[in-house]
């Protein structure tokens, strides 16, 4: 919360309550969290909410690199590196859904392969899927 706070106050943003509580809510739940998972925990701690209100506060976290939008769940976690420029992979349970979030991945191969054909990358996503720890047998 101290580099979601720190980062916020250094780029002049505002981190609201309801900010802050999803984020919150996404660093303490033990995988990755769907926008109704959001709201449900939203809502045992406050007067209802609507769900724009979760879709909000995880865009603005996705847009300042506070967390991540887990493609293949279409769910959310919080960022490991807040306020670091990064690309990293994510590494996703099959069988628990848990996510652990990779150090900075350099897709050079990638890079270059655009590259030849004239495209840009404007954003990479990488998402492993397989077996934790915990899981595997």
């Amino acid at each position: 919360m101290d580099a979601a706070e720190s980062l916020c106050a250094d780029r002049r943003l505002r981190l609201t309550p309801v900010r802050r509580r999803v984020l919150e809510l996404l660093l303490a739940a033990p995988k990755a969290q769907g926008a109704y998972d959001v709201l449900s925990g939203l809502n045992r701690d406050a007067p209802p909410r609507q769900p724009p209100a979760a879709y909000r506060a995880l865009d603005f976290l996705v847009a300042h690199g506070l967390a991540h939008r887990i493609e293949r769940l279409n769910a959310y976690v919080a960022c490991a590196s807040p306020g670091s420029t990064h690309r990293p992979a994510f590494l996703i349970c099959r069988a628990c859904d848990r996510v652990a979030e990779t150090p900075d991945l350099t897709p050079d191969r990638l890079k270059r392969e655009a590259d030849a054909q004239g495209f840009r990358i404007e954003a990479t996503v990488v998402e492993a899927v397989g077996l934790c720890p915990a899981c595997a047998p």
